[in-house]
């Protein structure tokens, strides 16, 4: 049985930012590896590094994806493929979740502040929007103020 999790997406504007920030970051992985840099599947996949490896990793990497709130809004899941062992810049070993490079935006539905990541019953994941469904195109303001209001 496959579980997900959910994480804010501090500083991220909408899908395409997400997209475009991932993209930037692989590059510079990228160029990292011609400068005599460890080659890591961060050059070919998005990833986000966190402090903590999921406990129930086995049951994440079993089909479950992360879910991204942008804006107080779940927007947007990727699927997790792996994760890596990294040193962070303090010198910890840290988790890099590997990410299909696939972004798949879901219906939108409002979401409250955490912090970290959470787990994320695939029950109460969003759907996958297709087309106009469920406002996954609705610009963030109007999604996240549907979604105080209920609506979304």
């Amino acid at each position: 049985m496959s579980v997900h999790l959910i994480k804010l997406c501090v500083g991220i504007d909408d899908v395409q930012h997400l997209a475009d920030w991932q993209q930037t970051r692989m590059a510079q992985a990228r160029d990292n590896v011609k400068k005599g840099g460890d080659k890591t599947s961060r050059t070919t996949h998005p990833w986000h590094v966190t402090r903590n490896r999921p406990r129930r990793g086995a049951e994440v990497l079993d089909g479950g994806s992360i879910y991204w709130v942008i804006k107080r809004v779940i927007r947007v899941r990727q699927r997790i493929v792996g994760f890596e062992d990294v040193i962070g810049e303090d010198g910890r070993l840290r988790t890099a979740l590997v990410l299909d490079p696939e972004l798949v935006t879901t219906m939108a539905k409002a979401h409250r502040a955490f912090q970290g990541w959470r787990y994320l019953d695939p029950a109460k994941a969003p759907p996958d929007a297709t087309g106009s469904q469920g406002g996954a195109d609705l610009p963030a303001d109007l999604a996240r103020e549907l979604g105080d209001l209920g609506l979304i």
